[in-house]
């Protein structure tokens, strides 16, 4: 008898998410110069039309928004420089354009950043059910615990809450929303029945009567349920009180380092944690940075690049690194190593810390020097340069090194960058195999990640034992006014 040969098991497919935000110089600040580079238009709603329409074009996944509450203030102890630099300054609120984006697309999702320490969970809850409404459901949320000082002070609070506190309360916040989102409204609790003149039955919409450590309310949830209920959950510290809270909540998970070998024992780790928790661990979807510098062939690519350094600003790159690490970058000597003991604040991102203090065979030390050769690019992410098929390369050596499902596309120029990426290098990946044609119309932002049907929590995730038929909150008088 002939000896079957066993078919190659089918290869890993990525997710692409566009990652942009609603400033000047996002990651690559300075990049305002070049004369093709539209960032400084994005105060109108042409931009984010164009852009969406650029990126449904190429079946990207998802627009993912980057935000922030607050100037970037570490580097020489000054704004000076983040606003001189355009250093992620100014700043427009990334949720306004987006039912714009969602008229001119069927398919790309919006991945917005939101705050759980500005505003209380009853008025997130509502913005957040209106959009996935607006959207039919393609709206994911990453959920950030806010850290600068001078974010806190432009409310009237002098200094933010302790690291770990921070996720103590975003837990808390979470488990608001979610009785919010999926215990106030039955299913159908909309009857419209015109002849008794009842649009919504009372009975089936539930008070919450949430009475916790940080939070107290109680009321109905003022929408009734969206495509989603719940948006798709995106996360990004990687801390050890990140890791948590990811564990807990996360979907997805933002990472960013210079290299995946950084990144691996992280992943591993939230990934075993998951499964002691009772997920499934591959159902943790981690997305990288990448910054990619794409041309027809590697010396095209090359060629934009030099162009790109030439516009780069140095010092705004370096104000972003100060901001993230809460280490004053200028005042270490050029040549001197940099350590977590140069740090000068408590409040910082401690994930970014890790990674930008964490060495490897890319960068075997990191100082002053080395820091402003890659900061004024791609946030000191990984910035390949070169033709599809080298890019390609990398992003599969990282997806297989990191254990990664997917990246985050920055951009050096927008959407120039953005095009390339739709022109050139997703007909590469999708000729290797790795990434879908857009076949399936009008999905959830929960069914691009996981399937068609699955547009609510899945069974696994903390988020569903809120649900209408599982969870009725004991009932508790409503205090009088």
């Amino acid at each position: 008898m002939a000896s079957e040969t066993a078919s190659p098991s089918p290869k890993k497919q990525i997710l692409l998410n566009a990652f942009d935000m609603s400033t000047v110089g996002h990651l690559s600040p300075g990049q305002w110069k070049n004369p093709t580079d539209k960032s400084s238009t994005k105060r109108k709603l042409d931009y984010w039309i164009n852009l969406a329409k650029v990126l449904e074009r190429g079946g990207i996944s998802a627009l993912f928004l980057a935000d922030t509450y607050g100037g970037y203030d570490t580097y020489e102890q000054s704004l000076d420089n983040c606003i001189r630099r355009a250093a992620q300054w100014p700043v427009t609120d990334p949720t306004i354009p987006i039912s714009a984006m969602a008229a001119v697309t069927r398919n790309l999702c919006f991945g917005i950043t939101a705050s759980t320490s500005f505003e209380p969970p009853f008025l997130l809850a509502k913005r957040f059910s209106t959009l996935d409404h607006l959207t039919n459901g393609r709206i994911g949320w990453n959920i950030v615990t806010s850290w600068k000082k001078a974010a806190f002070k432009a409310i009237g609070v002098d200094s933010p809450i302790e690291h770990d506190q921070r996720y103590d309360q975003a837990d808390e916040y979470l488990q608001v929303v979610y009785k919010l989102w999926e215990s106030s409204w039955a299913e159908d609790a909309i009857v419209e029945d015109k002849e008794n003149d009842v649009y919504a039955d009372p009975e089936k919409i539930r008070q919450i009567n949430h009475h916790g450590k940080y939070y107290h309310l109680e009321t109905r949830h003022i929408v009734d349920p969206s495509p989603q209920r719940t948006p798709f959950l995106y996360q990004a510290g990687t801390s050890p009180a990140g890791q948590a809270f990811a564990v807990k909540h996360a979907e997805g998970i933002f990472v960013s380092a210079h290299s995946p070998a950084v990144l691996r024992p992280k992943i591993d780790a939230i990934r075993k944690a998951a499964a002691a928790a009772g997920r499934d661990p591959s159902s943790i979807k981690f997305f990288a940075t990448v910054t990619p510098i794409l041309g027809k062939t590697d010396e095209e690519a090359a060629q934009k690049h030099e162009q790109y350094k030439k516009d780069a600003s140095v010092i705004g790159g370096l104000v972003l690194f100060s901001g993230w690490t809460g280490i004053d970058i200028s005042k270490i000597p050029l040549d001197e190593e940099i350590t977590p003991e140069h740090t000068t604040e408590a409040n910082r991102i401690r994930s970014m810390m890790d990674a930008f203090t964490t060495t490897s065979k890319d960068v075997p030390k990191w100082t002053p020097r080395v820091v402003a050769e890659k900061a004024a690019i791609g946030g000191l992410g990984p910035v390949p340069v070169g033709s599809p098929q080298t890019v390609a390369d990398e992003l599969e050596r990282w997806i297989e090194e990191g254990d990664l499902d997917g990246f985050n596309i920055g951009y050096v120029i927008t959407p120039g960058s953005f095009e390339d990426v739709v022109d050139l290098l997703i007909p590469e990946l999708r000729k290797r195999g790795i990434y879908p044609e857009q076949t399936e119309e009008g999905l959830t932002a929960r069914e691009k990640v996981y399937g068609k049907g699955q547009k609510r929590l899945r069974g696994d995730h903390f988020g569903s034992s809120f649900t209408y038929d599982k969870y009725n909150e004991a009932e508790i008088p409503a205090t009088s006014s």
